[in-house]
């Protein structure tokens, strides 16, 4: 697998992942009608246009899960037991139809488990970018890493 074991990680590291998505207009309102999410600043464009961002943003929970998803294949592929949680979720920009996401991550803590011996918990802060470098989203999870098997 591609993703990194807990022994690969160490506080202060940072993993430029080199996926980028372009969101669509389909990602978003495809999302936003799967989750119900009737906001009208997602599907409404007459709406959207009358407000201060003159058109539709993406929805924040689908701009989330995309800065989760890029971190994915050089990070956690295969390596993860659980995520156990998020924290300090931001989205200090909007995102918009046709703009395209970049991550970071850093590692910022990391403790060995406490019930399982083959596993770590892992504190990791991610930061979405859009094609011009504005933070879109920022968020910190804590993961449940699987420790480098033995052989």
């Amino acid at each position: 697998m591609a993703g990194r074991y807990y022994e690969d990680l160490e506080p202060g590291q940072i993993i430029d992942h080199s996926l980028g998505r372009t969101i669509t207009e389909m990602d978003n309102v495809l999302f936003s009608s799967l989750t119900l999410n009737t906001q009208p600043l997602h599907i409404n464009e007459d709406f959207a246009a009358q407000t201060e961002f003159g058109q539709r943003i993406v929805n924040g929970l689908l701009t989330l899960g995309i800065v989760i998803g890029i971190s994915v294949p050089e990070l956690t592929e295969g390596t993860i037991v659980a995520n156990l949680g998020y924290q300090r979720v931001s989205h200090p920009k909007p995102l918009f139809h046709g703009d395209t996401v970049y991550v970071q991550t850093e590692v910022l803590t990391k403790r060995p488990s406490n019930s399982r011996p083959n596993a770590g918990i892992v504190t990791l802060k991610h930061i979405g970018k859009n094609q011009n470098g504005q933070i879109v989203c920022e968020v910190e999870r804590a993961v449940l890493f699987l420790k480098r098997p033995d052989g």
